[in-house]
């Protein structure tokens, strides 16, 4: 779902196209590989509000409401019906079905959706990193990011959109800490520290990520520089919102000065069995 056209589905006789959608990015959609024309940027935020619904009917209040909030225009029930009818045309024969006065996107495909393909590849991280299998969790976080092809839901209006990108940015950032912790729990700190201190500048309030960077820093020999990370986070949280580093950071600072052996490097992973 990142743009990127894939090897075209050979389907057998009397099979249908498949749809597909992206909202972890653009809200698009394809018919296989053909892209399909999703409209003007309020009926992209009509489809998108659907697509996250994963199924579920929204009335058309709740769609007014997240396409316009509290001041919707006179003619927002029109509207939408509007988008609705036009995107009907476009999509397969029942993918948008009309419910009790609303709508709702109904029987597309597994992995049709790149949010749950994301979501799905989330769930077997974690099912492979409570297994014990790093390299697999690692493998499936990394599949799991690249579903993104940029800011999600982007250019699209309405506060409903809005609140959804605060979220989906939230959890991608959530699945970037945890894949950063395993690949420092992997001996991969070197490679760590570069991609660390680019995070920390787009988000320097973001505490965990300052604090897998000390410990990458550490790890890689650089003492005074993991310890100068701190002293920043200090002065950057006190001058911007008044506040102490978090007790999980002030704690690495304190382990880092007096060089606790449990933060060594940590032994390199095992070989993969041959197959």
């Amino acid at each position: 779902m990142d743009g990127v056209p894939r090897v075209p589905e050979q389907r057998g006789p009397g099979e249908s196209a498949t749809l597909r959608f992206g909202v972890l990015g653009p809200v698009r959609a394809w018919r296989d590989e053909e892209p399909l024309a999703t409209g003007s940027p309020q009926q992209r935020a009509l489809l998108a509000a659907l697509l996250l619904r994963e199924g579920r009917t929204a009335t058309a209040s709740e769609l007014i409401d997240a396409l316009w909030g509290e001041e919707p225009p006179s003619q927002a029930l029109a509207a939408v019906r509007t988008y609705a009818s036009r995107l009907r045309k476009v999509l397969d024969p029942g993918v948008l079905a009309s419910e009790s006065g609303g709508y709702a996107v109904r029987g597309l495909r597994e992995g049709a959706l790149d949010l749950t393909v994301a979501q799905d590849l989330a769930a077997e991280a974690d099912k492979a990193r409570a297994a014990g299998d790093l390299g697999r969790a690692r493998s499936a976080l990394g599949r799991a990011l690249a579903v993104w092809d940029g800011e999600a839901l982007a250019g699209v209006p309405g506060p409903y959109a809005e609140a959804q990108r605060v979220r989906l940015e939230e959890w991608r950032l959530q699945l970037l800490e945890l894949r950063l912790d395993m690949d420092l729990e992997q001996g991969c700190h070197a490679e760590a520290v570069s991609e660390l201190t680019a995070l920390t500048a787009a988000h320097p309030l973001r505490e965990r990520l300052r604090e897998l960077l000390m410990l990458a820093l550490y790890r890689s020999g650089r003492q005074a520089e993991a310890l100068a990370v701190y002293a920043d986070t200090r002065r950057l949280l006190a001058d911007e919102l008044g506040v102490d580093p978090r007790p999980e950071l002030r704690e690495l600072q304190q382990r880092i000065l007096r060089a606790d052996p449990a933060l060594a490097e940590p032994s390199a992973p095992a070989p993969e069995p041959a197959a």
